[in-house]
C-alpha cells in the first residue's frame, strides 16, 4: 500500500502508456460522446459505472482529484464541489430533514455556523451548538432524532481540538451520524474515517491547493453514500467543482505532505518566539504543551499543522498596528496558502454574527479569546524571517 507521500503524486493514475502524459490533463469539456441508449436526462440513471456524460454529473479531471483525495482519506469514495461552503452545505442538506436534530461544534467556520441557525432552521431542522471537546456535554446533548454531529478539529479560529473516536461512538450509539471537517488537519495530520468518523470535509481552497489560486471542496465517506451525496448535492444543487480548479487542486495536492511538514515547522518556531514575547496572553497550537488539548493532539494528529492563534492585550489597536507594519506577512484572511497570513477575529463579532453563543457557552469562548484572537496561518517562508517580521511589528 502507498504511503501518503506516494498517494498524494500517484494514486489513481491514469496506466502507464508510451506517448501518455505524466502530468494528468485537464479535461476542459462540459460533453462527452455518448450513445442513444448509455444514458438518460434523469440522475435516476446515473450509476456507480456510467460513462462520462456531462461535466456537472462528472468529468475526468474532477474524477481524478476524487479518487486522489479518497486514496488520502483512505475513505472507498469522495466528491468534489465548488467550495468548501458547497461541500459542507451539501453533506447537511443531504443528510438532514425536517424535523431532525443537528449537534453542531460551538466553534466552527462562520459560514456553516450561520447556515445551520439560519437556513436549516427555516426548513424545519433543529439545531444545537455542543463544545465538542467536551465528550460528556455532546452526549448530554443527544436526541432520539438526532441524525448528525458535524465538527471540526482544529476549530475555525480558535484551534480547540475533539476527540473523533469518542464523538463516533456517541454518535453511533445514539443513531446518529458523525462528521468531521478537518479542512486545518488535512489527511497528511488526520484521518477521521479510521477514527470512525461516516463523513469528511474539507475546504481544498486551503491546504489541498496549497498556492491560493483556485476554489474547491469535498466530502469522502463510503461509496454508496457518496453515489447519493453526488445526485441530491451536486447534480441537482449544482456545487460542481470546475475542471480547471480541479487540475489546480490536484497539482496542489502532489506537494501536500512536504508542504504540512514545513508549515509545521515553521509554526512551531513562530509560536514559540509568541509564546515568549510579552504583549502576547496566551497562544494556542496544538503542538504546544501549552495547548488545553496537546494531549489529545499527540494522539490523534501525525502533524500539528500551521495554524497558530494568539490573545493580546490591546487587540483592535495592535490589529491596526500590524496591518500598516507587517512586510512578510500578510493581514488578509483564508489560511493554507505559501504565503504567511495574519488576521484579527474580533470576540463580540464572531458572538453575534456567527455562532449566537449566549451565557455560558459564550463566556467559554470569551475566555480563549479575550476581546479576539489573531489567527495565523504559517506559510512556507523562511521562519526567522518571520519571526524578525513580528518582532518589528509587535515592537
Amino acid at each position: 500500500m502507498m504511503r501518503p507521500a506516494t498517494q498524494a503524486i500517484h494514486a489513481a493514475a491514469p496506466a502507464r502508456e508510451i506517448g501518455a502524459p505524466v502530468t494528468p490533463p485537464l479535461v476542459a469539456a462540459t460533453s462527452f460522446h455518448t450513445g442513444p441508449d448509455a444514458i438518460g436526462f434523469s440522475a435516476n440513471d446515473l450509476g456507480a459505472a456510467a460513462p462520462m456524460f456531462y461535466t456537472r454529473w462528472g468529468n475526468p479531471t474532477v474524477a481524478l482529484l476524487e479518487q486522489r483525495l479518497a486514496a488520502l482519506e483512505g475513505g472507498e469514495a469522495a466528491l468534489a464541489f465548488a467550495s468548501g461552503m458547497a461541500a459542507a452545505a451539501g453533506l447537511l442538506l443531504h443528510r438532514l430533514a425536517p424535523g431532525s436534530h443537528l449537534l453542531l461544534s460551538d466553534v466552527c467556520y462562520a459560514g456553516v455556523a450561520e447556515f445551520a441557525q439560519e437556513t436549516l432552521a427555516r426548513y424545519g431542522v433543529a439545531v444545537t451548538t455542543v463544545d465538542m471537546s467536551d465528550p460528556a456535554a455532546v452526549a448530554a446533548a443527544m436526541r432520539p432524532e438526532t441524525r448528525l454531529l458535524h465538527v471540526e478539529t482544529p476549530a475555525n479560529p480558535i484551534l480547540k481540538l475533539a476527540d473523533i473516536a469518542t464523538l463516533a461512538d456517541i454518535a453511533h450509539a445514539g443513531g446518529a451520524e458523525l462528521s468531521v471537517d478537518s479542512t486545518m488537519a488535512t489527511p497528511i495530520a488526520t484521518q477521521p474515517l479510521a477514527l470512525g468518523a461516516d463523513w469528511v470535509v474539507h475546504s481544498l481552497t486551503k491546504y489541498a491547493c496549497g498556492h491560493g489560486d483556485a476554489l474547491g471542496g469535498a466530502v469522502i465517506g463510503r461509496a454508496t453514500g457518496i453515489e447519493a451525496l453526488r445526485k441530491e448535492a451536486v447534480i441537482h444543487l449544482g456545487g460542481a467543482i470546475s475542471p480547471f480548479a480541479a487540475w489546480l487542486i490536484l497539482r496542489g495536492l502532489e506537494t501536500l505532505p512536504a508542504r504540512m511538514a514545513l508549515h509545521e515547522a515553521n509554526a512551531r518556531v513562530v509560536a514559540g518566539y509568541l509564546e515568549g514575547h510579552p504583549r502576547i496572553r496566551r497562544v494556542y497550537w496544538p503542538g504546544l504543551a501549552s495547548h488545553p488539548h496537546h494531549a489529545l493532539a499527540r494522539r490523534q494528529m501525525r502533524n500539528f499543522s500551521g495554524m497558530v492563534g494568539f490573545v493580546a492585550e490591546d487587540d483592535r489597536n495592535l490589529a491596526r498596528q500590524l496591518a500598516a507594519r507587517l512586510k512578510v506577512w500578510t493581514y488578509a484572511v483564508s489560511l493554507g496558502k505559501a504565503q504567511s497570513l495574519l488576521f484579527h477575529i474580533p470576540t463580540e463579532d464572531v458572538l453575534r454574527a456567527s455562532f449566537k453563543l449566549e451565557g455560558e457557552a459564550a463566556q467559554a469562548y470569551r475566555d480563549w479569546t479575550g476581546e479576539g484572537t489573531f489567527r495565523l496561518s504559517v506559510g512556507l517562508e523562511d521562519p526567522q524571517d518571520l519571526v524578525e517580521d513580528l518582532a518589528q511589528a509587535l515592537a
